[in-house]
């Protein structure tokens, strides 16, 4: 059923506590259901004291990896690759590849990679940018052995970035934009600047606040281009990003392609987020992370069914789509997701209710 019409009221509350608890100083919520225009809700504003509204950009950090994996499966589609093409086809002079270590593994985050790429290998400095990321995801060796083991990467949606590439014969950035951004009618910035300044987003920078370098809110950072965290957009391109792997625009992705996107592959196996979140059998897709069932904790709260999907973001943001309840939504706060991602449950549970 229906949105209900008093959502965004009911919302209001919730937002207003957590701004509160955990210091977040603006929440956009935007709402979306086939045949239906998104509906938002905003309390507070960015951390520059700017209004936010349903047009503004965000830095979206690690939603960006859903672009990345979207790349990936569009070609598959149009059968330049295979699911289960070994690494060693794509980037032969990769560290990382050796037997077992797929494309889906590389999906699915159970390829056996670090977190990231090691810090000597690429400085967060002035000359950072994709072609000195791409050296350091080459050069990255395997931690585990693959299968065994769920390390949420950065690494892997880069070495997927190379093959992007080198399969589409363009950079990474033109590829995305040719394949998902530009398809699905997103606007969207990667490696590039904005022409408006994008929201401004709270956290614990360290030596980096408030100078030329401040992750998510400088010109710096919006430069290099991350192929698993760079992407600037804006609430209705995260929702569409989510949507595609539900089969939505029709055509977008091959018939099956979304049910076999949105599928467990990472086998139950044990894992981590960085070691903030630890689960003793994961649930991740083609790209976006699973609901699961008893999977605890999570972005999306208890109410959502188990093959709901989505993907969160260190900025302070997450886009989940509920195949059940057939509606996405979209949160993202003014304050990095370290310190209040254990509010976004409440959140999604507060939209649920709506439906009922």
């Amino acid at each position: 059923m229906p949105l209900a019409a008093t959502w965004a009221a009911d919302l209001q509350p919730v937002l207003t506590e957590t701004m509160a608890t955990y210091r977040v100083p603006g929440i956009l919520v935007a709402v979306s259901q086939p045949g239906i225009d998104t509906c938002f809700t905003i309390a507070g504003a960015d951390a520059a004291d700017r209004p936010l509204t349903s047009h503004s950009l965000f830095p979206v950090a690690s939603i960006t990896k859903l672009a990345t994996a979207l790349a990936v499966l569009r070609l598959v589609d149009a059968g330049r690759m295979l699911l289960d093409d070994p690494l060693s086809l794509h980037a032969p002079e990769a560290a990382a590849a050796q037997p077992g270590v797929t494309l889906r593994r590389l999906l699915t985050h159970t390829a056996g990679l670090p977190y990231d790429v090691e810090r000597n290998a690429a400085p967060y400095q002035r000359g950072l940018n994709w072609d000195v990321l791409r050296s350091a995801c080459l050069a990255t060796p395997l931690d585990r052995a693959p299968g065994e083991w769920l390390e949420y990467s950065n690494v892997g949606p880069g070495l997927l970035a190379i093959a992007v590439e080198r399969m589409a014969g363009m950079p990474f950035r033109q590829a995305v934009g040719s394949l998902v951004l530009g398809p699905l009618g997103i606007e969207a910035y990667l490696g590039e600047e904005p022409p408006v300044t994008p929201a401004s987003i709270a956290g614990k920078y360290g030596n980096y606040a408030g100078t030329e370098r401040e992750p998510f809110n400088s010109r710096f950072w919006r430069s290099i281009g991350f192929p698993w965290g760079g992407l600037v957009t804006n609430a209705e391109g995260a929702l569409r990003l989510a949507q595609a792997f539900a089969g939505r625009p029709v055509g977008f992705l091959s018939q099956g392609m979304p049910a076999e996107a949105t599928a467990d592959h990472a086998g139950g196996v044990p894992g981590t987020i960085a070691g903030m979140l630890n689960w003793e059998r994961t649930a991740w897709g083609l790209g976006p992370e699973l609901r699961g069932v008893g999977k605890e904790p999570c972005f999306a709260p208890r109410q959502a069914s188990g093959g709901s999907f989505g993907h969160a973001g260190a900025s302070g943001c997450l886009v989940w789509h509920d195949p059940v309840a057939g509606v996405s939504w979209f949160i993202q706060g003014a304050r990095t997701f370290d310190t209040w991602w254990q509010a976004w449950p409440a959140i999604g549970a507060a939209i649920l209710s709506t439906l009922r």
